[in-house]
């Protein structure tokens, strides 16, 4: 049971880890997760996995027209989702997380849906694929420019401090994001103010084609927390375990009103930047085969089988069940058919204006 209300320490030379690359437990406390939350974090990583794949699948059928791979980052996000309360807390994710929303509660035909603009998506097919957002789960709808959402955020979090809701903003974003203006406003801002926000990189060390040395010149992106008066912490992304304690602990101390903190995840996208990216071209085939070795679905795994929670017909079964929940959630999306084009004139103001009544009478003619 974890009693020590601090057990990481910020600024660490090492990044934070509790699972060895064989699934051996090395953390420094006993565990108080009980069999069934174990199960239900490998449970949100093969679903994240598996609606990954199946996203690709769809958009080299031509049904979804772009999008972001996740796979590799799984262990950071089902790690924070589980960390989160769901229904409460604020969530500001960006275009990757993927397995993050999935794990927050956003129903996978909403993702799909989303991803293949039909009737089924609450967007009304607004948004290009991979950005969901969800007024019942607290999830700020992804933005297309990188570090955009970080700022309203930090206003989120401050309306909660003033309100005094007891609530939590997390905006989650990759490494390239901070090299963006809105970052640093951000967490200045953060800082001044005593914000509860969390701030989550997802370094998977490529923003598009460049790599993390062509970023920063920072050691880490933990340290830049540095210079904005609240605490950094790096984390072994491939690690859910590792991010969920972690988490878990960061956002108690935002909670209590400690304010802002930063954790940097290291992970790795297995995948290219996107769809219409040749990541061949500048990352060795060696270095991505040898990051797929530390798989955090691989890691976990070996880990519950070494608790005795998960064998071979274990995982058979998860995976049917899983791809049977994902074949229902595409063929529902499916069938609810192409988002007319005469939506884009609703929804815009409360009552359709003349001018857009008159588009929209042009265009149906």
């Amino acid at each position: 049971m974890i009693r020590d209300s601090q057990l990481f320490q910020p600024f660490n030379d090492e990044p934070i880890s509790l699972i060895g690359e064989t699934g051996a437990w090395e953390g420094p406390f006993d565990l108080d997760l009980d069999p069934a939350a174990l199960r239900g974090m490998y449970h949100d990583l093969v679903v994240g996995r598996l609606m990954d794949e199946r996203l690709s699948r769809l958009q080299r059928q031509g049904k979804v027209s772009f999008v972001a791979p996740s796979a590799g980052h799984e262990g950071a996000q089902v790690g924070l989702a589980h960390a989160l309360e769901r229904g409460r807390d604020w969530l500001f994710p960006y275009y990757r997380d993927t397995s993050l929303l999935l794990a927050f509660g956003l129903p996978q035909v909403e993702m799909l849906a989303q991803a293949m603009a039909t009737r089924a998506d609450p967007n009304r097919g607004r948004q290009m694929p991979s950005h969901n957002g969800s007024k019942d789960l607290n999830i700020f709808t992804i933005a297309s420019p990188i570090a955009s959402h970080v700022a309203p955020a930090v206003g989120a979090a401050i309306s909660m401090k003033v309100q005094g809701t007891g609530q939590v903003a997390v905006a989650s974003f990759g490494e390239g994001a901070t090299s963006e203006g809105d970052f640093h406003a951000a967490l200045n801002f953060a800082g001044a103010q005593g914000a509860p926000v969390v701030f989550f990189c997802e370094n998977n060390r490529y923003a598009i084609s460049v790599d993390y040395n062509h970023q920063t010149g920072a050691d880490s992106i933990a340290a830049k927390a540095h210079a904005y008066g609240m605490p950094g912490y790096t984390v072994d992304g491939m690690d859910v375990l590792a991010s969920y304690y972690v988490m878990r602990e960061v956002i108690e101390r935002v909670r209590n009103g400690l304010g802002p903190v930063l954790v940097e995840t290291l992970v790795y996208r297995f995948g290219p930047h996107s769809s219409a990216d040749d990541d061949s071209r500048y990352r060795p085939r060696e270095e991505v085969e040898a990051w797929k070795r530390r798989d955090p679905l691989l890691r976990f795994r070996r880990f519950l089988e070494k608790q005795g929670l998960w064998d071979d017909a274990a995982e058979a079964h998860l995976r049917a069940e899983v791809e049977a929940s994902l074949q229902a959630a595409t063929a529902e999306a499916e069938a609810a058919g192409p988002i007319p084009v005469e939506w884009m004139f609703d929804d815009v103001f409360a009552q359709r204006l003349p001018h857009l009544e008159e588009q929209r009478h042009d265009l149906l003619d």
